[in-house]
C-alpha cells in the first residue's frame, strides 16, 4: 500500500491551535453540502407524489438513488484516502457532486433525473470516510468523540436545511430550482476544502518490520463486523423517519408543507446537538459502545410512540417527531468513532467505507421497502414494525468494548507509535 509523506513542519497546526477546528467545521459544511444534495429528493416527494401522480414507493425509490450512489462507492473512496490523503478527495468529492446536481437540474423525465441523483450521490460520498479520518488524525482520544459528535452535525444539518429550502424551491421552480441549492453549496465546499483541510500525520512505523503492510482487522475478530451490521439496522428508524416525516405531517395530518418543512428542520437541527452531546457522554464513560446499546432501546421505544402519535393532535405528532429524529441518529456518531479507532490508522479508511456502505444499503432500501409498507398498513402500524430493527440490533453490539477494542487496535495497528502527534487538539 503506497504511503504519504508526513506533512510539513510549517503546515502541521501546533498543540492549541484553531487550525484542526477550521479543519472540522470545513469538514462538516462539506458532508453537509452532500447531505443536502442526498436528501433533496425526499422533498421532492411531495411535489412528485401529490402534483405529478407517481407513486409514493417510486418516489420512494427516486429519494434513495442518491443513498444507493454511496452504497456503489463507499469502500472505494475510503480506500482512495487511505493512499493519497483527505484533502483532494473531499474536494475532488465535492467538484464532482456539484456538476451531478446541475446535470439534474437539466435531466428530463423520471429516469434522467435518477440517473443524476446516482452519480452525485456517489461523488457526495467522497466526504464520509475522509472527513472521518481528519477527526481522527487531528483530535487526542478524549476529545473526538466530542469532535465526532460535531462532526456527525452534519448529516441532520444538511437535512434541516434540505427540508428548511426544498419544499419551497421545488413549489415555485420545481425540481431545478430545487436543485441549484446543492449545486451551490457543493462548489462552494470543494474551493473551500481545497484550501483549509490539511491531511493528518501518520504514526510513525517501528522497527525491522516497517515495510509490511498492517494486519488486516478483520481477519481475526468479527468486532468490527458486528458493529457494521447493528449501525445498518439503525439506519431503519433514522431514515423512515427522515424521508416520510414531511409527507406523514402533510397527508396524514394535514399540516402545510412550508409547516412541515420546519418542523422536519427543527428535528434535524435539535439531532444535531443530540448527536455532540451523545459524543460528549461517550468520551465521560469512556466507551463508544455501551452508549450505543442503549441509543437502540431508545431509538425502538420511540419509534412505537411516533406510531401511538396518530391518535393525539397535530402538534403531538410534530413534538413527537422531533424526539424521534433526535433519538435515531444519535447512534451514528458513536458507532463511526468506535470504528475509526478499533481499525487503525491504516485501515480506517476503508473500514469507515465499509461502514457507510452497510448502512445506506439498508437506507437504500428503507424508501420503497417502508413506503410499500406504509401503502399496505398505514403511517402507525409501519412506525411501529420499524421499531423491530434496533431491536435486532442491540445482541449485535459487543458488549466488552474496551476489551475488542484494545484486542483490535493491537491487531490493526503493530508496531506503531500511536502516541499522540503535536498537532494535535
Amino acid at each position: 500500500m503506497a504511503t504519504r509523506r508526513p506533512a510539513h513542519p510549517a503546515s502541521t497546526p501546533r498543540t492549541g491551535s484553531v487550525r484542526p477546528w477550521l479543519m472540522l467545521a470545513t469538514a462538516v459544511l462539506a458532508q453537509a453540502a452532500g447531505t443536502v444534495f442526498q436528501s433533496a429528493p425526499a422533498f421532492l416527494i411531495p411535489l412528485l407524489h401529490t402534483e405529478r401522480g407517481i407513486p409514493l414507493a417510486q418516489a420512494g425509490l427516486l429519494a434513495s438513488a442518491p443513498t444507493l450512489g454511496l452504497v456503489f462507492t463507499l469502500v472505494a473512496w475510503g480506500a482512495l484516502t487511505d493512499r493519497v490523503g483527505e484533502r483532494w478527495v473531499i474536494a475532488g468529492g465535492m467538484a464532482l457532486t456539484a456538476l451531478a446536481a446541475a446535470g439534474a437540474m437539466t435531466a428530463s423525465g423520471y429516469l434522467g433525473l435518477g440517473g443524476f441523483l446516482l452519480l452525485g450521490g456517489a461523488a457526495s460520498g467522497s466526504t464520509n470516510a475522509a472527513s472521518g479520518r481528519v477527526v481522527v488524525g487531528w483530535f487526542r482520544k478524549e476529545r473526538r468523540g466530542l469532535a465526532m459528535g460535531i462532526r456527525q452535525m452534519c448529516q441532520p444539518l444538511g437535512v434541516a436545511v434540505a427540508a428548511i429550502a426544498i419544499p419551497p424551491l421545488a413549489a415555485s421552480g420545481g425540481v431545478a430550482a430545487a436543485m441549484t441549492l446543492p449545486l451551490v453549496l457543493t462548489a462552494v465546499l470543494a474551493v473551500l476544502s481545497a484550501v483549509v483541510i490539511i491531511d493528518p500525520p501518520r504514526p510513525a512505523r517501528k522497527g525491522a518490520d516497517a515495510g509490511d503492510r498492517p494486519a488486516n482487522p478483520y481477519r481475526s475478530t468479527a468486532v468490527l463486523v458486528r458493529i457494521h451490521a447493528a449501525s445498518a439496522l439503525l439506519v431503519v428508524p433514522q431514515f423512515t423517519v427522515s424521508i416520510f416525516g414531511l409527507i406523514w405531517l402533510t397527508s396524514d395530518r394535514g399540516m402545510s408543507a412550508t409547516a412541515a418543512g420546519i418542523v422536519v428542520g427543527v428535528s434535524q437541527f435539535v439531532g444535531a446537538l443530540g448527536r455532540v452531546a451523545v459524543g460528549v457522554w461517550s468520551d465521560r464513560v469512556g466507551s463508544r459502545l455501551r452508549p450505543l446499546r442503549q441509543v437502540a432501546w431508545a431509538a425502538a421505544a420511540v419509534m412505537v410512540v411516533l406510531g401511538l402519535s396518530e391518535l393525539a393532535p397535530a402538534w403531538t405528532a410534530a413534538a413527537a417527531l422531533i424526539v424521534a429524529a433526535t433519538i435515531t441518529v444519535a447512534d451514528n456518531g458513536l458507532a463511526y468513532t468506535a470504528v475509526a479507532e478499533i481499525a487503525g490508522p491504516f485501515w480506517s479508511g476503508r473500514a469507515l467505507g465499509a461502514q457507510n456502505t452497510g448502512q445506506f444499503l439498508a437506507a437504500s432500501i428503507v424508501g420503497p421497502a417502508v413506503g410499500g409498507l406504509i401503502t399496505l398498513v398505514g403511517y402507525p402500524l409501519a412506525f411501529a414494525l420499524v421499531a423491530l430493527a434496533p431491536v435486532a440490533a442491540v445482541p449485535l453490539v459487543p458488549r466488552e468494548a474496551k476489551d475488542a477494542e484494545d484486542e483490535l487496535v493491537s491487531i490493526a495497528s503493530p508496531g506503531l507509535d500511536t502516541s499522540p502527534t503535536a498537532g494535535r487538539a
